[in-house]
């Protein structure tokens, strides 16, 4: 396991995953948490930080026992960490405090279920950087204003730089840029040992193109008490970001941040903390690469404050697109893609076909990217729910509806183990309701299944295909249109999208794992069985089509996907069905659709 590995694992609650690791570069384990009461303890967190910083970067996991072995430290149990042992905005705010210049990007969160540990994430820093902590003394008060330490991590120890390196560093730097005054170099140590630097420093100081953007913005929140810089103005993409602080404890720390086109926005620190942890299950991408940055409302380009009891923030501009980071009450942060509509079509969309071809499927296919799902499986005592749920399931009642609406009662009441997979990660059951004499007329299929080599999401996929449109008409009786209309396949869609997205993610135990990419649901109308005469039918002799208008006519297939959060209640769910097949009417070739002609 390397370190993305290690903090997907963290992400998800599953820490014991960490065990059997070796301490390492990037990795180090503390059974007990600091006590940062004692000045000693505070010292050696700003110590450990810093080294990561200076080492490329690691994570640090508090909760859990190493042992040793061959001269190496293996991460060995979890003691875990009492919430009231521990404040983690105190944590914050001594690494803010003691490391010059500011950290980018420091993550410090609980990780675990019953056995909870703390982690402290320290990402690579822009290279060519060195920080400093004050030089330890052990004792309270303030700093000495005239030493430094480098604190380095060699391997799986952390030491603090020697003197001799320290001095042929700064010779290396003198040698690039000239001595400075003794009274500049004095200066220069008294801040970084104070944390007084940001007194020395302007707003926008190190972005000189953006500089006096940054500096209107922050005079435009004068009365929002930003306080003044934490460190030099840093370029994140199209982003230009100042980070601001106040030195009295207790008061806020922001993020001042411009995106060309939008009105600056400012954002309290444990926000922007939520906004980067939001990203973080971004496989091999950069959080806010992923998410993007804050969108302000509409305020005539001014200056727009997000304060730390926000419920909700827009972003945009990341590769997952516009999206809402929102938490309930009392509830943890968690982004939702803002609903869009397109054709693709994911690998799952003709998964579960083979060897088959029905006159008509209806097909909803949920597709749930977990941060961390790796580690799932399906239990039996779970599988056993799923069988005992099915026969009353939304799914079931589809099925129900289209024998009722034709004048007669054929329940969907008898489910079996499907033919493509059952283990522990993977689910298949189909119900089939036949003709008189035996014929396959109607059936209903549900899958699940977990991420495989060929498929990183966790699928979800429900489904009711006719069968045969002969043996249909014999089963529901003579005389019967068999022909679907069109409010019954939209409510067939709706109704396997709730089965997919409410039913079968009950097999696992998922927790409130973040997104490591933007989930979507997948709606499908097919003609599958093909004429001796004329070839595969068109859609639109085995589902009335008009009305949705004229044109569009001939296709064998129609499909739309809904990028959106599958979960959502079930009143938005209909409405958002409805807006995605006119979208799709749209796209092929019913130019005339309307929301209005869909229940």
């Amino acid at each position: 396991m390397d370190l993305n590995g290690a903090l997907a694992a963290l992400d998800a609650h599953e820490p014991a995953s960490l065990l059997e690791l070796r301490e390492t570069q990037w990795l180090d384990a503390k059974a007990a948490p600091y006590e940062l009461a004692n000045p000693r303890a505070a010292e050696e967190l700003a110590k450990d930080v810093g080294a990561f910083a200076n080492g490329g970067g690691g994570v640090i996991v508090i909760g859990i026992a190493t042992r040793p072995e061959y001269d190496e430290e293996v991460l060995d149990r979890i003691v875990g960490v009492d919430p009231a042992a521990l404040n983690l905005d105190q944590v914050r705010k001594l690494i803010r405090s003691q490391i010059t210049p500011s950290l980018r990007g420091v993550r410090v969160g609980w990780s675990g279920q019953d056995e909870q540990v703390v982690f402290i994430h320290i990402p690579e820093q822009a290279p060519g950087t060195l920080f400093v902590v004050p030089a330890p003394v052990g004792k309270p008060g303030s700093a000495r204003p005239d030493t430094v330490a480098v604190p380095v991590r060699d391997g799986d120890s952390t030491h603090w730089l020697l003197r001799t390196e320290i001095q042929q560093l700064l010779s290396a730097g003198i040698r690039a840029s000239g001595m400075p005054t003794a009274q500049a170099l004095a200066d220069l140590v008294r801040e970084a040992v104070a944390g007084t630097k940001s007194a020395a420093l302007r707003i926008g100081q190190g972005l000189p193109d953006r500089e006096r953007e940054l500096r209107e913005a922050h005079q435009g929140l004068a009365g929002a008490g930003l306080g003044q810089p934490a460190g030099e103005a840093w370029a994140h993409g199209q982003a230009a970001l100042q980070d601001l602080h106040h030195v009295h404890d207790g008061e806020p720390s922001w993020v001042l941040c411009l995106v060309p086109g939008r009105s600056p926005v400012a954002v309290a620190a444990p926000v922007w903390q939520a906004i980067v942890e939001a990203g973080h299950g971004a496989a091999g991408q950069d959080p806010l690469a992923a998410v993007g940055y804050p969108v302000a409302p509409e305020t005539d380009g001014r200056p727009w404050v997000i304060r730390a009891d926000a419920r909700n923030v827009d972003l945009d501009g990341g590769s997952w697109g516009a999206g809402r980071l929102a938490r309930p009450e009392n509830g943890a942060w968690r982004w939702q893609p803002l609903p869009r509509f397109n054709l693709d079509q994911g690998r799952s969309a003709r998964n579960w076909t083979a060897g088959q071809t029905p006159a008509l499927r209806l097909r909803a296919v949920v597709n749930l990217p977990w941060a961390g799902a790796e580690g799932l499986e399906i239990t039996r005592q779970r599988r056993h729910e799923l069988e005992e749920q099915l026969p009353i399931s939304d799914l079931a009642g589809a099925m129900t509806m289209l024998s009722r609406r034709r004048g007669a009662r054929l329940p969907a009441a008898w489910w079996q183990r499907g033919a493509y997979g059952n283990s522990s990660r993977s689910v298949a059951y189909t119900c089939t309701i036949s003709s008189p004499d035996g014929a396959p007329a109607l059936s209903a299929n549900v899958m699940f299944t977990l991420p495989t080599p060929m498929e990183s999401s966790v699928v979800a996929c429900a489904e009711v295909l006719v069968e045969d449109s002969a043996a249909w008409s014999a089963a529901v009786g003579p005389g019967r249109d068999t022909q679907l209309h069109l409010e019954e396949a939209q409510g067939v869609l709706l109704s396997a999208w709730e089965t997919a997205a409410d039913l079968l993610p009950a097999l696992v135990d998922a927790g409130h794992r973040p997104w490591a990419a933007p989930p979507s649901v997948e709606l499908r109308l097919s003609s599958e069985r093909p004429s001796t005469n004329v070839g595969t039918p068109a859609l639109d002799t085995l589902v009335d089509l008009t009305p949705f208008g004229a044109g569009g006519g001939g296709r064998a297939m129609m499909a739309v996907t809904i990028t959106g959060d599958p979960l959502v209640p079930s009143a938005q769910r209909r409405d958002l069905t409805r807006r995605a097949l006119v979208h799709m009417a749209h796209e092929f070739g019913y130019v005339d659709a309307e929301v209005n002609a869909l229940q």
